[in-house]
């Protein structure tokens, strides 16, 4: 028998949330030994995508209509996207191995993905 969840109180009871701060966390640890010259370009660039994914996740979750909520999580998957070819690109300089970022990004793109079915399956039932 399948157990409900009660719904989240706050964005950071949210296990997606989690995952993408748990992700931020490490690619600010990861973008230390980056080369200083570039901490105004890359270094900059990947933290500040990385960021907005748990930054808009927190902010959608206290949007009241499903719409809204949906905006936020979409803007979440574009900033993730942008993040993965950062990763990419510190890869292929050579600046870090950057195998176990994409497997949390992946991570926390499937749980997004999810949690933005979620809030459709919502909005459609809502419409009916």
């Amino acid at each position: 028998m399948e157990t409900k969840r009660e719904p989240a109180k706050n964005f950071q009871q949210l296990v997606v949330w989690q995952k993408a701060h748990q992700l931020v966390l490490t690619v600010y640890r990861v973008t230390e030994s980056f080369l200083k010259h570039e901490l105004f370009a890359l270094t900059s660039q990947l933290r500040r995508a990385a960021v907005s994914v748990p930054a808009n996740i927190a902010e959608g979750f206290r949007k009241r209509g499903p719409r809204d909520k949906l905006r936020f999580f979409n803007t979440a998957e574009g900033s993730l996207e942008e993040t993965h070819y950062y990763f990419l690109l510190s890869r292929d300089l050579g600046y870090a191995d950057t195998e176990s970022l994409i497997e949390q990004a992946n991570e926390v793109g499937r749980l997004l993905e999810a949690y933005g079915k979620s809030i459709c399956a919502s909005l459609q039932s809502s419409n009916s």
